[in-house]
């Protein structure tokens, strides 16, 4: 390369928009441009001629260490995604460490002995980017879960609840208990008492029913209008029984007017029936799901304001 355009060359470098820091064959600096100086706080006078790893101590020996060896010994360039490698050299932006990719290539000027240059590219807003479309694909999936009214849990997350904790029962042999929950005269509240009231209803309705879960594997749900379903993974039919007479005294509790009730404390009450698959019994999901149906309709032929259970077929 003629003289004149090293000058030049080494001016393209510092103008550069990334780091670039280039090596000679013993691994000393001879080139670490402007914008490794400003993230870095180095300066050239600091860096150059000196080991890259004593500059940089904490790359010793890792991926950054193998792609310069092979480099300069092998001539084989190297791209460290920031995936592997998300901030390897010490740079910063104020007071927050630059999300990093790399590039080492070998570089070969005839009658030199070969060096490399490493490129640094700052990954940062595009890892901000790739983080905030996780967070809302999180987002966008819990919502696909959950009722929008209500919050809890929807009809779509109920199946797979109870399609995953049916396997889980009958892989560990446990029992599983499902509660079918339906509040009693509720179209004649809505009607009478309007669609606004009718939502806070449901509202407060689902809260008392989630807030009688005490263990991260139960789940409720909203399976539909105001028919709600409560999932009770290894528990039997008299600890499922004990678990519905709570909810049905929780749910008279809130004291919620309820004029067009035939309940004579005129509260939004709720009847609920019971179905538990025992592990010496399995059996399909439709036919637990069919049985706890059965039993919340002999709660409202008893009377409603109470609690049903059948066993399943």
């Amino acid at each position: 390369m003629p003289l004149q355009r090293l000058p030049l060359m080494e001016s393209v470098l510092h103008a550069m928009s990334l780091g670039a820091v280039v090596l000679d064959n013993e691994r000393r600096i001879v080139l670490w441009n402007t914008w490794m100086i400003t993230h870095s706080g180095l300066t050239q006078e600091q860096v150059s001629g000196r080991d890259f790893f004593a500059v940089c101590p904490e790359l010793r020996g890792g991926r950054v260490d193998a792609a310069i060896q092979y480099a300069l010994h092998n001539n084989f360039p190297s791209l460290l995604s920031q995936t592997l490698n998300k901030a390897p050299f010490a740079l910063y932006l104020g007071d927050e460490r630059i999300q990093q990719a790399l590039e080492v290539t070998p570089i070969e000027v005839a009658g030199v002995p070969r060096h490399c240059l490493i490129q640094v590219h700052d990954v940062s807003i595009a890892v901000g980017r790739e983080k905030l479309l996780r967070e809302q694909a999180m987002v966008l999936r819990s919502q696909s879960f959950a009722d929008g009214l209500t919050g809890i849990a929807n009809r779509r997350h109920f199946d797979a609840a109870i399609e995953k904790e049916h396997r889980r029962a009958k892989r560990g042999g446990t029992p599983l208990s499902l509660l079918m929950i339906d509040i009693d005269h509720f179209k004649a509240y809505n009607d009478y008492y309007g669609h606004q009231k009718g939502d806070q209803c449901l509202i407060q309705v689902s809260a008392a029913l989630a807030g009688m879960l005490k263990r991260p594997c139960d789940l409720t749900a909203r399976y539909g209008g105001e028919e709600f379903a409560m999932i009770l993974p290894e528990t039997g039919a008299g600890q499922a029984r004990a678990m519905a007479e709570g909810i049905r005294e929780r749910v008279q509790a809130l004291a919620i007017r309820h004029e067009r009730n035939s309940d004579p404390s005129q509260r939004v009450t709720v009847s609920i029936g019971i179905a538990t698959q025992q592990p010496e019994a399995p059996m399909e999901i439709e036919a637990l799901i069919g049985a706890a149906d059965r039993a919340l309709y002999q709660a409202k032929r008893d009377g409603r304001n109470r609690v049903a259970a059948l066993q399943p077929a």
